[in-house]
């Protein structure tokens, strides 16, 4: 019988792994603008030959001419740092000859020069609802501690500007009674936003009842403190027989409801607001659109002359060179990646912009269908490189500030044989929805119907999944006539 253990086993596999540098260049290629930032400034604190420049300083190749370092006396491999300073000076020029390119300066004017400024100066980070509420609570009179019991609510509001806790947990971390907690939530519930500092949806809703002069004892009021659920379902009938009020009232006092906000702190949060560099901007030059690079944010990454000094020094060590050699071709790595990852952007956005010229002009009803296969072609990189290059990447364009993915989109083919993208599709949906009788919205088998007739086939079920993606109702709940 064959003994069981512990074996060495031989195995012939191949696998590919990928080198730090080309690790390094595919998380270039991948970052988004401010998350480059970071990654350049980092990487001039760790490698003490970068250092950031102005595109008006004098070119490095002034002072990197190879037959001015012979002249300096002899010493080893003089051939081979020659060609490293060569290299050097042309990766200096071509780095500043970039920056002149897409800036284009001599194409604007001062006026458009002073117009693009002002636009990139206007991307700011957004003021969060904690800075919002905290700036009012500054031009409140209150006590000292008031005001940190205050703040301490606002620390604690969720995105929607609800708070989570109960007065009992705040309370009790603070180390004050119910009653102190309970006249800070009244002050934070004072401010703008309204609604803000709610415990629940009722409350929120309330809160802005109260702020419009719908008091408790209203038929506003009673209709969020009692049917909320009711109102959802739009069982408008049965709830005006139950209190005895006129159907024609309740419907009233319903559309007053829906002007009111359920997140009044939304447009605070992070996911709605967040800090957006769009690193592309489109604009009409005569007839053509042109594509130029937003590189205001990006640090102009150089290699010290100091360093440069160093190799070509005949005092400084052996060791002291090879230190100063590697960190020198690092850096050099570094700008050839950045330069490289800007330059496939810039392609990738020319040949969207070449494709989407009717979405430019148009909006979004004329979004071409587009795959990153078709374009990958084009550009002369892998499908995966495309990939990576709009992987949060912003356009700043005539129809506002897009997510370059969203130029890519599958479509479907029309009965006379054009191609149209879904997105298309689901704005007309929406546009047949938003022109249809308040007593008789359409039905998805109607809606269906109305596509065909534009010539655009798409099956019933198609409908109701984009429909609900759209967040429409069925017909049935969007009927609002009195007798529903």
């Amino acid at each position: 019988m064959p003994t069981q253990g512990l074996q060495q086993v031989q195995r012939l596999a191949l696998q590919q792994t990928l080198s730090p540098q080309m690790q390094q260049s595919l998380q270039i290629l991948q970052a988004a603008a401010l998350e480059l930032r970071t990654l350049v400034q980092q990487e001039m604190m760790t490698n003490p030959v970068l250092e950031e420049a102005a595109v008006s300083d004098e070119p490095a190749a002034e002072r990197l001419d190879p037959q001015e370092m012979e002249m300096e006396g002899e010493k080893a491999g003089a051939e081979s740092e020659d060609k490293e300073f060569q290299e050097l000076a042309q990766l200096d020029q071509e780095w500043r000859d970039y920056f002149s390119a897409t800036h284009v300066p001599a194409q604007r004017n001062s006026e458009e020069e002073q117009q693009r400024q002002a636009f990139f100066e206007s991307i700011v980070k957004p003021q969060s609802l904690q800075d919002h509420l905290n700036d009012q609570l500054a031009l409140m009179e209150i006590t000292a501690q008031e005001r940190g019991l205050c703040e301490t609510i606002i620390g604690n509001l969720d995105e929607k500007g609800f708070l989570p806790l109960t007065l009992e947990e705040l309370s009790g971390s603070a180390g004050v009674d119910k009653a102190r907690m309970e006249a800070a939530l009244a002050v934070v519930q004072s401010l703008d936003p309204i609604g803000v500092g709610a415990r629940s949806l009722k409350e929120c809703l309330q809160l802005q009842l109260e702020r419009l002069g719908h008091k408790q004892g209203s038929l506003a009021w009673l209709l969020v403190d009692k049917y909320l659920d009711a109102l959802a379902q739009k069982q408008y009938a049965e709830i005006a027989h139950e209190i005895g009020a006129q159907p024609g009232d309740v419907h009233k006092t319903v559309a007053l409801i829906g002007t009111l906000d359920p997140r009044p702190g939304s447009r605070f949060s992070v996911d709605e607001n967040r800090v957006i560099t769009p690193e592309l901007f489109v604009r009409k030059v005569g007839n053509e659109w042109v594509v130029m690079m937003n590189d205001d944010w990006l640090p102009r990454v150089r290699i010290s002359n100091t360093y440069k000094d160093i190799l070509g020094s005949a005092d400084q060590g052996a060791e002291v060179k090879k230190y100063v050699r590697e960190r020198i071709r690092a850096g050099k790595f570094l700008i050839r990646s950045i330069h490289q990852r800007q330059h496939t952007i810039l392609r990738i956005a020319e040949e969207i912009v070449r494709v989407q010229g009717d979405f430019l002009e148009q909006g979004r009803g004329f979004l071409k269908p587009l795959t990153m296969a078709e374009v990958a072609r084009v550009v002369k990189v892998h499908e995966t490189t495309v990939s990576r290059a709009i992987a949060g990447k912003y356009m700043q364009t005539p129809q506002g500030v897009f997510e370059l993915k969203y130029f890519f989109t599958s479509g479907l083919r029309t009965m006379d044989g054009q191609y149209i993208t879904h997105d298309s599709v689901k704005q007309i949906i929406c546009e047949l929805v938003g022109q249809e009788s308040s007593d008789n919205p359409l039905s998805d088998q109607a809606i269906m119907d109305a596509l065909k007739a534009r010539k655009i086939p798409l099956a019933r079920r198609t409908v109701a999944k984009y429909r609900e993606e759209l967040n429409i109702r069925p017909s049935h709940l969007r009927k609002t006539s009195q007798g529903s």
